[in-house]
């Protein structure tokens, strides 16, 4: 994530493996006092408008692809956010769940398979949260959250790069996106982009809005390509204006983060 989004629940995993790997080495339904807004007759535009309630920050979300699932809160009236995940591969899994709170911000990371011994420090410090230094995040972008740009997904982006939609039901949608145009949106990151080639130019994809127009589910379609296998990328969006706001972790299960979780991290 460039939590400037949750990018964090896509890009963290991609991220942190090759980190470990080198310490190795060596819903949408309404809600109370919604309203019901006319939806554009264009389908690109009924898109567009369906994301301008994620500007308010007050939702929960899901984010699947590949070997990744995570699910978070943003609730900006507070300014606070979560997010969990897992992703596991042959040799390692993890569970990551994230919290921030206006200023502060705390990590639990738990690591599980052969190369989770490569990291002993994290052994150690299983079932605790680590108290992130602001000062030491430069760099660790995983590791930030930024409250003016709070879409996990960058879903409106991703719209604005749609080449070819049409409805087709109530409230379903289906495809192109060119996702060259939409490098930034942290759903698709960019060096999946680079690998697709000209293939990342008319990526399929479908999407859904509730009874109010708010977007409900975005699904992207990623071909294979050489040992790369094709994945769905999907986010999808519930409980506008009702998330409960996440609260910190118990004092008794804080300690402050490791020199080495921000090393990882920037690797």
């Amino acid at each position: 994530m460039n939590i400037r989004r949750w990018s964090a629940g896509v890009l963290a995993a991609a991220l942190f493996v090759p980190g470990l790997a080198a310490c190795k080495s060596e819903d949408g339904s309404p809600t109370a006092g919604s309203t019901s807004a006319a939806k554009p007759a264009d389908p690109k535009e009924a898109l567009l408008a369906s994301t301008k309630e994620l500007q308010k920050g007050n939702f929960t979300f899901t984010i699947k692809g590949g070997e990744l699932n995570g699910e978070g809160t943003v609730h900006l009236p507070s300014k606070s956010a979560e997010m969990k995940m897992e992703t596991s591969s042959e040799e390692l899994s993890m569970n990551m769940h994230l919290v921030f709170i206006d200023n502060d911000s705390w990590v639990k990371l738990e690591l599980g398979g052969a190369m989770a011994d490569a990291v002993p420090a994290f052994k150690a410090m299983k079932g605790k949260y680590q108290h992130l230094d602001r000062s030491k995040l430069d760099g660790v972008k995983e590791l930030s959250f930024d409250f003016a740009d709070v879409d996990p997904a960058g879903a409106e982006k991703m719209i604005n790069a749609i080449t070819d939609v049409k409805q087709t039901g109530d409230g379903a949608y289906e495809g192109t996106i060119d996702a060259t145009k939409a490098a930034d949106s942290d759903l698709l990151d960019e060096d999946t982009i680079k690998t697709l080639g000209a293939q990342a130019s008319a990526l399929p994809f479908t999407a859904k809005v509730d009874g109010q127009g708010r977007l409900s589910e975005l699904t992207v379609q990623v071909p294979a390509v050489g040992s790369a296998k094709a994945q769905t990328l999907t986010v999808t969006y519930a409980n506008y204006g009702s998330a409960t706001a996440p609260k910190a972790p118990a004092a008794s299960q804080v300690v402050e983060a490791s020199d080495q979780l921000y090393e990882m991290f920037k690797g």
